[in-house]
């Protein structure tokens, strides 16, 4: 049991020990890395508020001092002009009562036990009493030759206080009374400003004394007072004044700021995503160009071959023929000439057909709309179908290679209709809405494979829709395919 108690006070003390240092004060580095915190936080939150909040924080705080520095250097002026004009006043009243009876102080440089007299008759006056509480006159030694105050009478106290009259100026102090030769007038429990005013004598205006008198302040305070509340009433609204001015002009000012920011935000934001548009157009236009002059070099040779399979192939059929007739020297065989006559003529429609083909049509004087009727009207005459059109408001004027291309689209998509769809339902749509040209050509046929919407060029049929796509995309517009059993749909789409 006494080991289980060492033990146990043996853990209290160690408990207390740490008590001790969990408590100590912190040191004078973790109080610095606390304030900077602090600090920290301060600027964090700062940061956060608008600039119109910082800144009436900031001019209430520099406007307020400045302003609390002028309204109490006014009313410090004002107390003091107050004081000085009331106390010179006093002084005229005073020098003319007094001046009489301190004459004998230029030759005994005392006074008199009549003037004494007189002096005290004169503090009875109710007229004077009622305003002046107590009167001293002093010597130019520090002695007081009279006082109201009796017990203070021919003492003598320090100079320091009458040294600027005995000069000839008139000296007034509102503060308290703190002197010794001042107990008197602190019994009287009554607010009172003391005013030293020279004596003169007479005949040489020589200052002989100095008159202290201590006049009721109560009138005077309050007249202080109130112009003091005047001047700070007059700069708080002023102060308020231009507080308010300030922060109307700032906010507006900050308003503007945003509106702008926000302006110069989706300028960005619509800068940005052109520059990302003109990115993709330009490699759309630089892959359409490619892959255009590849599928140009593909029909240059399909062309060839269609000249080698068809035509050539005629007219190396008609040479052989003549070759024969002429080996043989016989009479011209009907018969052959029959079949000379056919082959040539064979030959010579094919040609016709591969040159209607590849001839430029004159479209350079013609408008959109008239280009689409005479590409459906020769499309019409060649293959006996009928195509209709559906044309809304269309661009009166539009470049030519914009033209080309529409000329070249529609004459490649109904030649596919007529291929694929036997001409059913042919329909060319036009519009012209918003600055956007929408162009597309249907039929109403059985539609197209899936894997034949992949445009590729692996076939006739997929050569001629990839050309009519990077034909589309080099002049920055948008080609696509809709293409279901009950027909298919080819459309272009230009913004102009």
């Amino acid at each position: 049991m006494a080991k289980d108690a060492k033990v146990e006070s043996k853990n209290e003390t160690s408990i207390a020990d740490k008590a001790e240092t969990l408590v100590e004060p912190a040191s004078p580095v973790c109080e610095e890395v606390r304030n900077g915190i602090w600090r920290t936080r301060i600027k964090g939150r700062a940061r956060k508020l608008s600039h119109t909040t910082q800144f009436v924080i900031a001019a209430t705080v520099i406007l307020g001092l400045t302003m609390f520095s002028v309204g109490k250097l006014v009313s410090e002026r004002i107390e003091s002009a107050a004081v000085q004009s009331a106390a010179e006043a006093g002084a005229h009243y005073m020098e003319a009562f007094l001046e009489p009876y301190v004459q004998e102080m230029s030759r005994d440089n005392s006074l008199s036990t009549a003037s004494v007299q007189s002096l005290d008759r004169l503090m009875e006056s109710r007229a004077l009493n009622q305003h002046i509480v107590s009167i001293k006159i002093w010597r130019a030694d520090g002695t007081v030759v009279y006082s109201t105050n009796k017990a203070i009478t021919n003492r003598k106290f320090p100079i320091n206080e009458i040294t600027e009259a005995l000069k000839g100026k008139v000296v007034t102090d509102l503060e308290e009374l703190s002197e010794d030769e001042n107990e008197f007038e602190r019994n009287l429990n009554v607010p009172l400003y003391e005013i030293y005013a020279p004596l003169r004598d007479f005949s040489t205006r020589k200052v002989i004394a100095v008159g202290e008198f201590y006049e009721k302040a109560d009138r005077l305070e309050r007249e202080i007072n109130r112009v003091r509340q005047q001047v700070w009433e007059v700069v708080g609204a002023a102060t308020l004044a231009m507080l308010t001015l300030l922060f109307f002009i700032v906010r507006r000012g900050e308003k503007i700021i945003q509106r702008q920011q926000v302006a110069l935000h989706l300028r960005l934001q619509e800068q940005t995503r052109l520059h990302i548009s003109n990115a993709e157009l330009q490699r759309k236009m630089a892959t359409a160009t490619q892959e255009f002059s590849r599928v140009n070099e593909l029909n240059l040779r399909r062309i060839g071959a269609d000249l080698h399979d068809g035509p050539a192939q005629l007219l190396t059929l008609i040479l052989i023929w003549l070759d024969e007739l002429t080996e043989n020297g016989s009479a011209v065989d009907q018969e052959a000439l029959e079949i000379i006559r056919g082959a040539a003529t064979d030959a010579l429609r094919e040609v016709r057909e591969l040159s209607r083909g590849l001839a430029l049509p004159e479209i350079n004087d013609l408008s959109l709309e008239e280009d689409l009727h005479l590409v459906a009207q020769r499309h019409e005459q060649r293959t006996g179908t009928r195509v209709t059109l559906n044309l809304g408001p269309l661009p009166e004027a539009t470049p030519l290679p914009l033209k080309l291309c529409l000329y070249r689209f529609v004459q490649e998509t109904l030649n596919n209709a007529f291929r694929h769809a036997n001409g059913e339902g042919q329909v060319i749509q036009a519009q012209y809405i918003d600055h956007v040209l929408n162009i597309s050509v249907r039929d109403s046929g059985p539609g197209m494979a899936a894997d034949a919407m992949q445009l590729d060029t692996s076939g006739r049929t997929r050569l001629g829709l990839a050309g009519l796509r990077y034909r589309v995309e080099s002049l920055g517009g948008l080609f696509s395919i809709d293409s279901q059993t009950s027909g298919t749909s080819v459309n272009a789409q230009f913004k102009l």
